[in-house]
């Protein structure tokens, strides 16, 4: 169903309603709904707004009504939800977004997967994501475009696309994504979802992430509510404990302590538009009204890190390339990569003389930054510096150089927390003049989930988020 021309989502009377996943939890504790009940209307949700989002890599339907009526044990045990199609899960495909091989069933689920599933979550399938993670987008030149169901002649996002529209359009209250650049946070600020990116190492990576020499990528969730990824964040650190951070808890509420918040909308090279500067100064004056030191800074990020972030970035894709057909056998086509792939690989050999240095500043940049984020508790600046751009205006068969301008354009603040390791969060506290969702973007130091989170449900509070079935 449609709640107004140009929306798609499938919020109605069932056993999911418009619960989050701590309300469903709550439901299915107090019998007014059963997990039966409840993945069936998930699967028919799913079914009812995919063919507008193009969200679904992969299905396993049948597999989760099997597990509704034996779940496994965890906090959420029943839930539904899906996995985004890059982590590997027992007798599922990876295709990692791409169709220059043939995915087949992997034999075991990777260390992300299994601290996922021991949370007692029931994956419905696996969502798509742009060819192997590389665009903010995902536009792909023959999967198709996934697109926004609060617009769908607007991109989705990336690369956690699929998770978001789904959790977005009312199918699943939750849904698995990463983020090596902004993968959750881009696709949350999109679609009008919470999205935190945790500390580096704060959840299981699988072996392919944890060998990386930067460890830009971290896994979490895509939500509908603060307390949704609150809970998530609780349940995952009751399964593994990331000793060398501190524990985040169980956080419920917002917190007391006033805190110091450093605003900008100035990157290294690429600004926010007059819009998006106006909604971020509103927010900024928000909280002030609630009585937090607000102070405007200039951009924390050296001038080198843009152009050393993307060569790292291309790097990753040149790996990809030369390794494709070790890694997926006879089947590996690389003439089928999308030219986003093959032109990050061209970019990567043309300046191979300068990785080693690139990755010697991007290990040392939270060192380098780190007077600065002394000085303030929480920084503060847009998610994305534009609004949600237009199918096809991110298409990944634009010449290399155009692209790559648009993207970075686009991305100018999301990658920092990625290259430092430190926790950040997407809050969809905007909406545009066009009545889209425009994500807030709150970055803390290492270890400070449980900041961001008591400030997120403080700013949910105060500003409740725009819901897609109401708009």
């Amino acid at each position: 169903m449609t709640s107004q021309p140009g929306r798609v989502h499938a919020f109605a009377d069932d056993a999911l309603g418009d619960l989050d996943a701590v309300g469903l939890v709550e439901a299915l504790h107090a019998g007014r709904v059963s997990i039966p009940e409840v993945v069936e209307a998930a699967i028919a949700r799913a079914e009812r707004v995919d063919p507008q989002l193009n969200a679904i890599a992969y299905r396993c339907f049948d597999h989760a009504r099997v597990e509704a009526r034996a779940p496994r044990d965890g906090y959420f045990a029943g839930v539904p939800t899906f996995f985004k199609d890059n982590v590997d899960v027992a007798d599922l495909p990876t295709g990692h977004g791409a169709d220059a091989f043939t995915p087949r069933p992997v034999r075991a689920t990777g260390d992300f997967g299994r601290m996922f599933l021991a949370t007692g979550l029931v994956p419905l399938g696996k969502t798509t994501l742009s060819e192997y993670g590389f665009s903010p987008t995902a536009e792909h030149p023959r999967l198709g475009a996934v697109r926004s169901p609060w617009d769908p002649r607007r991109t989705a996002g990336a690369s956690s696309a699929g998770s978001a529209a789904l959790v977005a359009a009312g199918a699943v209250p939750l849904a698995h994504g990463n983020d090596g650049g902004g993968s959750i946070r881009i696709p949350a600020a999109v679609n009008g979802l919470v999205g935190l990116k945790p500390s580096r190492e704060r959840l299981p990576l699988d072996k392919l992430y944890r060998q990386m020499p930067v460890k830009i990528i971290a896994d979490g969730v895509l939500t509908r509510s603060v307390r949704d990824t609150a809970a998530f964040l609780r349940e995952a650190e009751r399964v593994y404990r990331a000793l060398a951070l501190p524990p985040i808890g169980d956080v419920t509420r917002p917190g007391r302590t006033r805190l110091r918040i450093a605003v900008t909308t100035q990157g290294s090279r690429h600004h926010a538009t007059p819009e998006v500067a106006e909604l971020t100064a509103k927010t900024a004056g928000l909280l002030e009204e609630l009585g937090h030191r607000v102070e405007h800074t200039d951009p924390p990020l050296p001038s080198w890190f843009e152009q050393d972030f993307l060569l790292y970035w291309a790097l990753m894709a040149m790996v990809v390339v030369r390794t494709g057909r070790r890694e997926h056998g006879p089947s590996w086509d690389r003439t089928r990569l999308d030219s986003l792939s093959l032109g990050l690989d061209r970019h990567a050999r043309r300046n191979l003389h300068r990785v080693p240095g690139a990755i010697r500043r991007l290990r040392r940049i939270r060192q380098e930054l780190a007077s600065y984020f002394a000085a303030y508790d929480v920084v503060l600046t847009p998610t994305l510096a534009t609004e949600t751009p237009l199918v096809g205006h991110l298409d990944p068969g634009l010449e290399f150089e155009e692209l790559m301008e648009r993207i970075l354009t686009w991305v100018a603040y999301t990658p920092l927390a990625n290259a430092t390791g430190q926790p950040a969060i997407s809050l969809p506290l905007a909406t545009t003049r066009a009545g889209l969702p425009q994500g807030m973007m709150f970055t803390a130091d290492t270890g400070r989930e449980a900041t961001l989170l008591k400030l997120a449900y403080e700013l949910e509070e105060a500003h409740p988020f725009a819901r897609i079935q109401d708009a």
